[in-house]
């Protein structure tokens, strides 16, 4: 799909059918799944003192609590008509943050690399950078890219993975620690290639607005 085709600064609803499944999002704040919303976030730093500390029972259990809410946040704000802006924001950063925080954990409790961490760190931050400078030219996000959305389940799959194999030191768990750290290279491997795909297409939009910026002054000074 053409990204420019895709991307406008005004929103478009030619999907009726994809309109029927997902309520159209409002300009709203305080409702129950924003909240449930909230209280996920706050858990994050929870679950990554837990784990730093390495109380990784507790940890689990507050972050299946919380990967839990996720799905029940997204059912009653569609069930419910509470689908909002807000909440379409918050929820994409709480799963960022929780892989940052839980992978900073687990990288001070010495379960995964450093190396691991800071790959994942930076393309995020490179992320960000360009969210800033596409909403400074009145730009929305860009559009997920299923790349993106399979990095990040394997990401946040390895993070329970890699705390249920540091609970013992038996062959088992040796190999579920291998399968935790092989599946987090893998999910940073995906992340960034999603990243270099969001890198582009963000590239080709601002050409294409930097292209009819001088259009438009070529035409004035005629």
């Amino acid at each position: 799909m053409n990204t420019l085709a895709f991307m406008s600064r005004q929103p478009t609803h030619n999907n009726t059918e994809e309109e029927a499944f997902s309520p159209e999002p409002q300009n709203i704040i305080w409702t129950v799944p924003n909240a449930i919303s909230f209280l996920r976030i706050l858990s994050i730093p929870v679950i990554a003192v837990l784990i730093s500390k390495r109380y990784l029972v507790w940890s689990l259990i507050i972050l299946a609590i919380s990967s839990a809410s996720d799905g029940i946040d997204g059912y009653i704000a569609r069930r419910f008509n509470q689908v909002s802006r807000i909440g379409q924001i918050l929820d994409p950063i709480a799963d960022r943050l929780l892989i940052i925080c839980s992978m900073l954990a687990l990288g001070w409790a010495n379960i995964l690399p450093w190396w691991l961490l800071i790959a994942v760190g930076s393309r995020d931050l490179i992320m960000l950078i360009e969210v800033l400078i596409l909403s400074n030219n009145d730009y929305g996000p860009l559009p997920v890219h299923f790349v993106g959305k399979a990095g990040t389940a394997l990401l946040l799959m390895s993070v329970p993975v890699l705390i249920v194999a540091d609970l013992a030191t038996t062959p088992f768990f040796m190999v579920l620690h291998f399968i935790g750290v092989a599946g987090a290279i893998w999910g940073a491997a995906l992340y960034w290639t999603a990243g270099v795909i969001y890198i582009t297409q963000g590239t080709i939009l601002l050409q294409h607005d930097n292209s009819h910026t001088a259009e438009r002054r070529r035409a004035h000074v005629r």
